[in-house]
C-alpha cells in the first residue's frame, strides 16, 4: 500500500486528497467543515477526515505533497515590490508579515500544524513541494480518460505562470509554453468582477450568469486599452489600468475614466452599463481561451483537451469551445480552482516522482467527484432525534418515488444522500431540487431559499440518455462544467424590446426556471453509473412529468459553503424556506417541525462576515493565564531589577521582589485574578508590534526596495515585462528544459 497526502493552503480553497496506489481514496475542502467560505486555513479537519477515511495514521503516509513552490512565489513577490516601486507600499505592507509569519519557511510550518495535529506523528514523512500550474495540469490530465491529450491552465496567478499550456502522454506530463505575472485573464476577469461590486474569488460566476443581460459594447475598448491579443491567443495587459500589482484594489482611477463610472457598490442596483461590461469581458475570455486552444492543438496535434485552473470554471467558455470543434473531446477537472491543487500535487507525486503508469478507461477517475464524508441512517437519526425533529422513514428502495411526487407538485427538496461532492458544484448528493416546468421556482429559490440575486440562472440535471430533447448538446456534461443551448423545439419566443433584468420576467422555455435569457442552460447529465440514486430520482420524475430534468442548485444559502454533515442540511433546510428535506432514508416536511427547535443560524452562516478586529480575542484560559503569570514576573524582574537602575542610577530595591512573588503566587493559587494585567499587557504589546512592524516596513521598503526598483528601471532591468510588444508574434514563453522529477522534493 502506498498513500499520498496532497495539501492545497494558505491562500484560498485549502484541501485535501488521499490518494492509495493512485486511486483517490477521499478529497474535500476545508471550508464545508469550518463553514467559512473560501477557507484558506491550513485544512486540519480535511486532513483528519481523509486518513479516517482509509483507516490509516499519518505515520503510514509514503510521502505529503504542496501544490505550490512557496520560494518561487516569494520570489514572485518581490521582483513585483521592485517592479513598481515606489508604488505598492499597501500590498507590501499586507503581504511581507504573513510571509515572515510562516509562509517563507513552509516545509517548517507545515510540519507544525501537523505535529498539532497529531501528536503521534514520528516526522519522519518527506514533504514534496509541486509547481502550482502542475498542480492544476497533474489535476486534469492524470485523472482524465485520455491516454494523450493537450492541457490548458488559466487562473489568476501560481508562483509566475498565470497560464500554462501541456502535453500529457502516458505517465509524462511536458510544460509546453507560459504567459507570466501581471499577464493573466483570470486577474482580468476579477478586475471586473470587482469593478462590478462582486467579491474576487467568489463572484465571478455571478458576472459570467450577469453576462447575458447585456450587450458586449465595450469589447473594442477592452481590447484597445486593456489587453494586447496575439493571433495564438497569447495577451498581456496594459497595467497603468489596474492596481492589483500595486495595491489593495483590482482597478484604478484610469480604469473608472475608460468606463466613466467608478466601481459599483455591493449589493447596489445593477444597470444596463453593468451587465454591458460583464457581456463585453465574457466575449474577451472566450476570444482568448479559443484562441489558445487552437494553439495548442496545432502544436500537439493531439484529439483531447484537458482543462484546469479557476478559468475552467468559466462553463459559458467551456461551452462555445465545444461547440467550436478543435478537439473531439474535452475533459476538464470538477474542482478546477486552487482546491484541485491537493489532488494535482498527489498526482505529481504518484505520476512523476514515482513514475506510477498512469491507468485508463471509459470514464476519469473521479469517481463523480463524490469523494467527501458521507453519513449512516443512524448517524443521521441521532442528529435528528436530538432536535426534535418529525420525520417519515422511507426506505432506500422507495424514497426516489416518494420525492419525485413531492417534486411534481412543485415542492422544493434539500436532497442529502451518500459521499460529499469535491469541487464547488453540487451534483446531487448536496442539492437543492426543484421543478423546472415551474415559472415561479426560479425566483422562489433565489429569493426565498438560497438569499441571492435574483439574476441568476439555475442549473438543470437531466438523464443522460434524454439530454438531447431538452439541449443541443451531443457529449456528456456530468460536473456541470459546460453551457448548452435550449433545444429549438422547447423554445418559446419572447418580447424582442426587453432590457436588462425586464428580461426575467418572460418565459423562454417549457423548462423556464433552467433556461437563462439567451436560451442557456449549464448542464448536469446525470447517468446510473455515476449516480445511481440521483438518476432513479430523475428516472421517477419522467415517468410522473414526462420531464427528464430537475432543477439542481448546492445546498447552502448565500455566503456558506455547501452542506456536509446532516447538522449543517438542517441547519439550511429549518432556516429556509424548503418544503422537504430528504436525507438518507429519512423525510423531513416543513409543516411538522417546530423551528423553535432549532434556531441556530450565527451572522456569518446567514452570509454576513464577522467583522475583523484589531485585537485578538482573548478567553481566561487558565494555562495562558499561569504562562502570563510565569513571563510576566521575569519581565518585571529584568525591567525594575536591571534596567531601571541602570538608566535612573538608582540603587535595586525589594520592591520587583515583592511583585514578582505575588504574581507567582497569584499564578498559582488564582491565576484568573492576572486576567486585567494580561489584558493590558497583551493590547499594550499588540499596538506596540503593529507600529513597530509598520515603521520597519516603512523604512525597508521606501529605503531598500524603492531605490532597488528605480535604479533598475533607469539601468532598463525591470524584472517584470509589463509593455506590449507589437514586434512579437507572440506572448507565449516556450519550455526548452526537461523535467526534473526531483524538484518535487525542492520548495523552489
Amino acid at each position: 500500500m502506498s498513500y499520498v497526502l496532497g495539501i492545497s493552503s494558505f491562500y484560498h480553497d485549502s484541501s485535501a486528497t488521499l490518494l492509495n496506489n493512485g486511486k483517490i481514496i477521499a478529497s474535500i475542502e476545508e471550508e464545508k467543515f469550518s463553514r467559512v467560505k473560501h477557507d484558506k486555513e491550513f485544512p486540519k479537519r480535511a486532513i483528519e477526515y481523509c486518513l479516517s477515511c482509509a483507516g490509516i495514521s499519518i505515520n503510514d503516509l509514503e510521502g505529503i505533497v504542496f501544490y505550490d513552490k512557496p520560494l518561487v512565489k516569494f520570489e514572485r513577490l518581490l521582483e513585483s515590490y521592485i517592479s513598481f516601486a515606489p508604488m505598492g507600499f499597501e500590498l507590501y505592507a499586507k503581504s511581507l508579515p504573513e510571509w515572515f509569519n510562516g509562509k517563507i519557511f513552509l516545509e517548517g510550518t507545515i510540519r507544525k500544524d501537523l505535529h498539532a495535529l497529531f501528536s503521534d506523528w514520528s516526522g519522519e514523512t518527506e514533504i514534496f513541494f509541486a509547481e502550482h500550474h502542475q498542480s492544476h495540469a497533474a489535476s486534469a490530465y492524470f485523472a482524465s480518460p485520455y491516454e494523450d491529450a493537450a492541457i490548458l491552465c488559466l487562473d489568476g496567478v501560481g508562483e509566475w505562470n498565470t497560464t500554462t499550456t501541456w502535453h500529457g502522454k502516458g505517465n509524462k506530463l511536458s510544460k509546453i509554453s507560459s504567459i507570466d505575472f501581471p499577464h493573466s485573464l483570470g486577474l482580468l476577469y476579477s478586475a471586473f468582477t470587482y469593478f462590478l461590486g462582486f467579491e474576487v474569488n467568489n463572484g465571478e460566476y455571478k458576472m459570467m450568469g450577469l453576462a447575458p443581460y447585456g450587450e458586449p459594447e465595450f469589447v473594442e475598448t477592452i481590447r484597445e486599452n486593456l489587453i494586447d491579443i496575439k493571433e495564438d491567443g497569447s495577451f498581456r495587459l496594459d497595467m497603468s489600468f489596474f492596481n492589483y500589482g500595486t495595491g489593495l484594489t483590482m482597478t484604478n482611477e484610469k480604469f473608472n475614466k475608460l468606463f466613466k463610472m467608478t466601481p459599483r457598490e455591493k449589493d447596489t442596483s445593477l444597470s444596463q452599463i453593468h451587465m454591458n461590461l460583464a457581456a463585453s469581458i465574457q466575449k474577451i475570455t472566450e476570444e482568448v481561451v479559443i484562441r489558445l486552444a487552437q494553439t495548442l492543438q496545432q502544436r500537439t496535434g493531439a484529439k483531447n483537451l484537458c482543462l484546469a485552473g479557476g478559468v475552467a470554471l468559466n462553463c459559458v467558455a467551456n461551452g462555445e469551445l465545444v461547440k467550436q470543434g478543435i478537439f473531439e473531446n474535452i475533459w476538464i477537472q470538477p474542482a478546477s480552482g486552487d482546491a484541485g491543487g491537493s489532488l494535482g500535487s498527489a498526482l505529481c507525486y504518484w505520476h512523476q516522482y514515482l513514475d506510477k503508469p498512469k491507468v485508463n478507461g471509459s470514464t476519469d477517475i473521479m469517481q463523480g467527484s463524490y469523494l467527501g464524508p458521507e453519513f449512516s441512517n443512524d448517524e443521521i437519526r441521532e442528529v435528528l432525534n436530538k432536535y426534535k425533529c418529525h420525520y417519515e422513514v422511507i426506505e432506500n428502495s422507495r424514497i426516489c418515488a416518494t420525492v419525485a411526487s413531492e417534486l411534481s407538485n412543485g415542492q422544493v427538496v434539500g436532497w442529502f444522500q451518500g459521499r460529499s461532492e469535491y469541487g464547488p458544484r453540487a451534483l446531487g448528493h448536496r442539492s437543492i431540487l426543484g421543478d423546472p416546468r415551474c415559472r415561479e421556482m426560479q425566483s422562489k429559490l433565489n429569493l426565498k431559499i438560497k438569499y441571492r440575486e435574483s439574476f441568476r440562472p439555475f442549473a438543470p440535471a437531466v438523464l443522460k440518455d434524454q439530454v438531447s430533447e431538452y439541449f443541443d448538446m451531443e457529449i456528456e456534461s456530468p460536473y456541470m462544467l459546460l453551457t448548452a443551448p435550449i433545444s429549438k423545439d422547447r423554445r418559446i419566443e419572447v418580447e424582442s424590446n426587453l432590457k436588462g433584468l425586464d428580461q426575467i420576467k418572460s418565459i423562454r422555455s417549457d423548462i423556464p426556471a433552467v433556461t437563462h435569457v439567451d436560451y442557456s442552460a449549464r448542464v448536469q447529465t446525470v447517468s446510473k453509473e455515476r449516480n445511481d440514486k440521483f438518476y432513479d430520482l430523475l428516472d421517477h420524475f419522467h415517468k410522473i412529468t414526462k420531464c427528464p430534468v430537475l432543477i439542481n442548485t448546492s445546498f447552502n444559502i448565500r455566503g456558506e459553503p455547501i452542506v456536509l454533515s446532516p447538522y449543517d442540511a438542517l441547519n439550511c433546510f429549518m432556516n429556509t424556506e424548503m418544503d422537504i428535506l430528504a436525507i438518507g432514508d429519512f423525510v423531513l416536511r416543513k409543516e411538522d417541525q417546530n423551528i423553535e427547535n432549532f434556531k441556530s443560524y450565527s451572522t456569518h452562516e446567514l452570509g454576513v462576515k464577522p467583522k475583523k478586529t484589531f485585537f485578538k480575542k482573548l478567553e481566561k484560559d487558565i494555562t495562558e493565564l499561569k504562562s502570563f503569570g510565569y513571563q510576566f514576573t521575569i519581565i518585571l524582574a529584568v525591567i525594575v531589577g536591571v534596567l531601571l537602575p541602570k538608566i535612573w542610577n538608582y540603587q535595586f530595591s525589594i520592591i520587583p521582589i515583592v511583585l514578582g512573588a505575588i504574581c507567582l503566587l497569584l499564578r498559582s493559587v488564582r491565576p484568573t485574578l492576572l486576567y486585567v494585567p494580561y489584558i493590558v499587557w497583551t493590547r499594550f504589546s499588540e499596538i506596540m508590534g503593529f507600529v513597530n512592524s509598520k515603521v520597519l516596513l516603512f523604512v525597508s521598503y521606501f529605503a531598500l526596495i524603492s531605490p532597488i526598483g528605480v535604479l533598475m528601471k533607469v539601468l532598463g532591468k525591470d524584472p517584470i515585462e509589463k509593455k506590449y510588444r507589437s514586434e512579437l508574434s507572440s506572448y507565449l514563453k516556450d519550455v526548452d528544459e526537461e523535467y526534473d522529477p526531483k524538484s518535487l522534493k525542492r520548495p523552489f
